[in-house]
């Protein structure tokens, strides 16, 4: 206990050292929440998955659907790092960063607002953020406190409280450059991390090959492969229908989140999107990979109830594995799942009040809030949407996968369809955001209200309804098909607006003419010369004349050059 003590003592320390560091620069709004959109490619790509993978990862979906699908949950891990991560930065990456500094936007309801010209979007779309992003932080308190209740022994609603109050230190003094250098730092020990848990945690039980054999000889006892045995070890699982909308939540997820979008705002050289790619796919791969990968392996470890359940809940399962490790070991788990868990609120709370501040609270005001002001507010709201947060998690018997569910589904099937096509296709239309909108929240809303009430039983196309995981790939893939199809069927947005919004996209080319021409040739060249030069220029580039050359015996017979 002495050394997991001192651990986790100097981890802290370090991580309000950095905040106090950083504090003296962080001047400027633009500095507090995008670092002055300077931050290099590993600081980006290591912020990128640090706020993608918390403890609702490690404690929660890795245990949940590690017992519910078996080794086959590896799979989530590897969307994470395909969909979630390589494709993510590939397709939206460059884009995002040059059209948010076109556009001037500092938040995604800001970008909504310059990109379709609607303020009226923008509120929409910062209320929505402020709270739906409530559920999910609170997820995160719930699946750390689980973690260190294990450990030390600690009363859950005291560990949430000072989870809370560590992260509002930092995060209020350094903003965004506090939070992506402990990402940073975070990110490193999350890789070293998952490594020693996982090859130690499956040790306990002979290696990874006796493990698996061990999982061949569980019977299922639940879907349609019931009675088989061997379901937990083999390729799909028992349930790959449902094992498919875990993926797509996880994956196509990140997407349409604002925490995690504005990720690429802050990216600072073409060079820097191409390292952030490589550097955070191998970090899904590790960190997403490894996590689900060891709770695929939790059968072995928890005993199950009457009913085919863990008999203390799927939020032990992780945890309840981890208890017959070494102290160090222990000791890196609970650092590792801090990390994890500190770096997603950080990124919570700024994105949560940066929108608040900025998108509400700002045009309210009617330009009378200063740039110092606005900071002052800013860290405001860091706390009230910590307090809210601890608040809701302070309810320990909500399930971390049903928390993150409801907020992914409202937040990505949102935005998610009217950010990407946003970012590609002219034709996206106004009216077709507001469907994402109303589709998005108004089912998650539904979803919750019936659900609540019992009334969402059985399957469809083999999809468990009452699942708010399946209820959020829904929400996503909809809105994808809607948004083209409103889109061709309403009023296009005005030709002048959308090349302007467009014109970051345009590659200006210039050329250089450096052949002389001599008098006889003058007469040829005047009637190709337009011909020739636009052929030359390559499409989206400047047309530039021919120069000619003085006539022959002139005062001056260099050679001219002529550049437009």
């Amino acid at each position: 206990m002495p050394l997991i003590i001192t651990i986790l003592v100097l981890y802290v320390a370090l991580a309000v050292g950095i905040g106090i560091y950083c504090n003296k620069r962080s001047k400027t709004v633009n500095d507090y929440v995008l670092g002055g959109r300077s931050v290099g490619p590993w600081i980006t790509a290591f912020a990128y998955g640090t706020s993608y993978f918390s403890a609702v990862i490690f404690v929660g979906y890795a245990g949940k659907f590690g017992w519910n699908f078996g080794v086959a949950s590896t799979w989530v891990g590897l969307g994470n790092c395909v969909i979630g991560s390589l494709m993510a930065w590939a397709l939206m990456g460059r884009r995002t960063r040059v059209m948010s500094k076109h556009l001037d936007s500092s938040t995604m309801p800001e970008f909504f607002e310059r990109r379709y010209l609607s303020k009226t979007l923008k509120i929409v779309a910062a209320i929505i953020v402020f709270i739906f992003l409530i559920p999910y932080t609170a997820s995160v308190y719930n699946g750390l406190s689980r973690l260190f209740e294990m450990v030390f022994h600690i009363d859950y609603s005291i560990c949430v409280i000072a989870m809370a109050v560590v992260t509002a230190v930092y995060v209020i003094l350094g903003g965004y450059k506090a939070t992506a250098y402990n990402d940073f730092i975070q990110g490193i020990i999350m890789l070293i991390g998952i490594a020693a848990v996982v090859i130690a945690t499956l040790g306990q039980k002979g290696g990874f090959y006796s493990a698996l054999v061990q999982m061949s000889q569980i019977e299922n006892t639940s879907g349609e492969m019931a009675g088989m045995q061997g379901a937990y070890a083999s390729f799909f699982g028992p349930d790959p229908i449902n094992l498919l909308g875990v993926v797509i939540l996880t994956s196509l997820g990140t997407w349409g989140l604002p925490q995690m979008v504005t990720k690429f705002y802050t990216i600072k050289n073409e060079k820097s999107i191409k390292s952030g790619t490589v550097v955070s796919t191998v970090f899904a791969l590790v960190v997403a990979g490894g996590c689900y990968f060891l709770g695929g392996f939790g059968r072995l470890f928890v005993e199950a109830n009457e009913n085919g359940q863990p008999v203390s809940g799927f939020d032990s399962i992780i945890p309840a594995m981890l208890e017959g490790l070494p102290d160090l070991l222990t000791g890196i788990v609970v650092v590792l799942v801090l990390s994890a868990s500190m770096s997603t609120l950080s990124s919570l709370v700024l994105t949560s009040s940066s929108s608040i501040t900025l998108d509400l609270i700002k045009p309210m005001m009617k330009g009378k809030l200063t740039e110092k002001k606005q900071l002052i507010v800013l860290r405001a709201f860091v706390a009230v949407f910590l307090i809210i947060s601890v608040v809701i998690a302070l309810n320990k018997n909500a399930l971390i996968s049903d928390l993150m569910g409801y907020s992914w589904g409202a937040l990505a099937g949102a935005f998610l369809a009217p950010f990407l096509y946003g970012l590609f296709w002219k034709r996206t239309t106004r009216a077709s955001v507001w469907v994402s909108f109303v589709f998005g929240i108004g089912l998650v809303i539904l979803h919750y209200i019936l659900a609540t009430m019992g009334l969402l039983k059985g399957t469809f196309l083999g999809f468990t309804l009452a699942s708010p995981v399946n209820l959020g790939a829904f929400t996503m893939i909809g809105s994808l098909i809607l948004v083209p199809i409103v889109s061709l069927i309403t009023p296009k947005m005005k030709k002048a607006d959308i090349d302007r919004i467009f014109s970051c996209y345009d590659k200006k080319v210039v050329v250089q003419q450096r052949e002389a021409i001599t008098a006889g040739e003058e007469a040829i060249a005047e009637v190709s010369a337009s011909g020739a030069a636009a052929a030359a220029v390559p499409a989206g580039g400047t047309a530039v004349k021919t120069a000619t050359a003085p006539k022959q015996g002139g005062p001056n017979k260099k050679k001219k050059k002529k550049k437009k």
